[in-house]
């Protein structure tokens, strides 16, 4: 990754961690899950609502606590998620973790899939670092998990 690139994905997570998109409680919500890393302390309750009578996300929110990694991550997930589908979700926290595991050494990640997320790459270079930008995903996943359940 160049360090121009580097830079811009820089400010992409510092811009996040400052306005923090989808931050706060929804009205209505059809899933909520709690997440703590145990390593740092970060903490965050993510609540996701369907579009009635589908598995469409209509919205994503959350509440939280912690570095601006993590708070930056769960911002770019509440700006990527609605419009998803549950399945289209899980796909792109598949991708996200993949990215993250891969330790800098992967393929470029899809940024068509991903959106503003891509500025996480540099994240996987750092393992302690990963669980912090996980946070709001595995949140994520666990509503997804949850409410095609019970469907």
């Amino acid at each position: 990754m160049s360090d121009s690139l580097a830079g811009l994905y820089q400010e992409v997570i510092l811009d996040h961690s400052k306005r923090r998109i989808g931050f706060g409680e929804l009205e209505h919500a059809d899933a909520e899950r709690f997440e703590r890393n145990p390593t740092c302390g970060d903490e965050i309750t993510l609540q996701v609502a369907l579009k009635p009578g589908t598995d469409e996300i209509a919205s994503l929110g959350w509440r939280g606590d912690g570095c601006s990694i993590s708070m930056a991550s769960a911002s770019v997930l509440s700006e990527l998620a609605p419009g998803m589908t549950l399945g289209q979700l899980q796909s792109t926290i598949d991708e996200f973790r993949l990215m993250l595991r891969s330790r800098g050494a992967g393929d470029e990640p899809d940024i068509d899939v991903l959106g503003d997320a891509v500025a996480f790459q540099g994240v996987a270079k750092y393992v302690m670092r990963v669980k912090c930008a996980m946070l709001g995903w595995v949140a994520a996943e666990g509503c997804c998990v949850e409410l095609t359940a019970s469907a």
